[in-house]
């Protein structure tokens, strides 16, 4: 068992990831069927009572956020257990060795891409915050179209991160979920 002070920040950085983990799934579980629910609504109301349907005319802009956020909260999630858009062409031909710093390349540079990525959004966010910009039927501010991009990215940014420490395996994961 690791006691070290570096073994401590591991395992506080895995309870942290653990917990957010959760909190994505859940969150992205529950804006699903929220969206999903207020879709057939929509529809229903439409084809029901068309003379009332201009009165919901915000679930098409609330339904297209809670899209967004899904996406972004989803993207941490999906590289945890490996099912992020990938190449295998050259995988099987390779050593374990010369997979071992492919897959250390990738993350570094998966981290790098997702901080800037991150930095670049906040600062966007930020932006339109401060432009005190109104979303058209919904009346609430547009930082909640651009607020999921600096968390989506700051959360594939601690998935990449993990790899790197060596807590995650998503490669190894993904075999284990295709093989069930």
């Amino acid at each position: 068992m690791d006691t070290g002070p570096v073994g401590t920040t591991k395992r506080q950085l895995a309870r942290v990831a653990d917990l957010l983990g959760l909190i994505e799934r859940y969150l992205t579980a529950i804006l699903m069927i929220v969206m999903t629910a207020l879709y057939a609504f929509n529809v229903l109301i439409r084809m029901v009572l068309p003379t009332h349907a201009s009165t919901f005319a915000w679930i098409d802009e609330a339904t297209r956020y809670m899209m967004i956020w899904v996406v972004f909260l989803a993207a941490g999630v999906t590289l945890e257990i490996g099912r992020h858009v990938s190449v295998d062409l050259i995988r099987p031909f390779l050593r374990p060795r010369a997979l071992t710093v492919l897959f250390i390349i990738i993350d570094i540079v998966g981290l790098l891409s997702s901080l800037a990525a991150m930095v670049f959004s906040f600062n966007l966010a930020v932006f339109v915050a401060n432009t005190g910009q109104i979303s058209p039927t919904l009346g609430t501010t547009m930082l909640w179209l651009y607020a999921p991009l600096p968390i989506g990215f700051a959360l594939l940014a601690l998935r990449y991160l993990l790899e790197l420490v060596g807590y995650q395996n998503r490669f190894l994961l993904r075999d284990v979920i295709q093989d069930h």
